[in-house]
């Protein structure tokens, strides 16, 4: 049975919201609703529906013209078996040491690598966005130059990609949230998987707001791998969470943008130590002064 999306793109974050309420409230109703931050450098808010049935044309139209946005583009999702697309699209990848499979391709894992196991079923964090890749990267940089942290943060962990090569690194207490209780379940699946449970406490919250992250900060080593404007936002924060001389590492950051999150990071006593770029995306490792 195909399944319809309904998507389109305004500049402004809080009508952005109010126009995913007024979705939930159409009939036929979506089954899902998402907002997010555009990733091209555009500073726009895509909403989307994602309906079992064709949705209301002139609804949508009128709930796009409340909110001055374009019309929605409405599209058929065609009936296939996505797990085993993605399977098809999804290669095992290096990053540093670090070996990203999935247990389709269990035999292939080498024997010089850290590796782990990202199942295909959990495709919206698989780590093979460019963006990932860098902060892994980045993180077997400072475990091979003698970095050893005594605690770790991932603030916007998605599905724990980071944190979970962050644990295979090193035996420390790690806490691990995301404002998307999707995502932390996921990314306690994906710790199961990785035979790293306790080793990774999963909370579900915006930033650093959760008892947890509060009690074990201030931190050695902090990862997000968010957007630009974001990390922006949470610069202050990041600068009160984290040890002198402890690092962090953050991502979601195109090449263009990058000189402006380090920015706002070195004015909140950081120094930057390192930028990778993996095609558009760049990876910036910033040390506390």
């Amino acid at each position: 049975m195909p399944t319809y999306t309904a998507l389109t793109t305004l500049a402004d974050k809080r009508a952005a919201e109010a126009m995913a309420e007024m979705l939930e409230n159409m009939s036929p109703a979506p089954y899902g609703v998402g907002v997010f931050e555009t990733e091209d450098g555009s500073d726009l808010f895509e909403v989307g529906g994602y309906y079992l049935e064709k949705p209301d044309d002139v609804a949508l139209a009128l709930i796009a013209a409340s909110a001055g946005a374009k019309l929605f583009a409405v599209s058929e999702v065609p009936d296939k078996d996505w797990v085993a697309e993605v399977r098809r699209e999804l290669a095992p990848i290096r990053a540093g040491r670090f070996f990203l499979y999935g247990s389709h391709d269990a035999d292939k894992v080498p024997t010089d690598c850290v590796p782990m196991l990202i199942e295909a079923a959990m495709a919206f964090g698989t780590g093979h966005h460019g963006t990932t890749q860098g902060c892994l990267t980045a993180l077997d940089k400072l475990e091979v130059m003698g970095f050893s942290p005594k605690n770790i943060a991932d603030i916007g962990c998605g599905t724990a990609v980071l944190a979970m090569g962050a644990a295979k690194l090193w035996n420390v207490p790690i806490v691990a949230g995301d404002i998307d209780g999707v995502a932390t379940d996921t990314a306690i699946d994906n710790l199961a998987s990785n035979d790293l449970e306790g080793r990774v406490e999963v909370v579900t919250c915006a930033g650093f707001d959760h008892p947890q992250l509060r009690k074990q900060s201030p931190y050695d080593l902090i990862l997000a791998n968010i957007l630009k404007g974001p990390l922006i936002e949470l610069a202050p924060d990041m600068g009160k969470s984290c040890n002198d001389g402890g690092y962090v590492i953050l991502s979601g950051v195109l090449n263009t943008q990058a000189d402006d999150v380090s920015q706002s990071y070195q004015e909140n006593g950081f120094s930057e130590t390192d930028r990778l770029i993996i095609g558009e995306w760049s990876t910036i490792t910033l040390q506390k002064k």
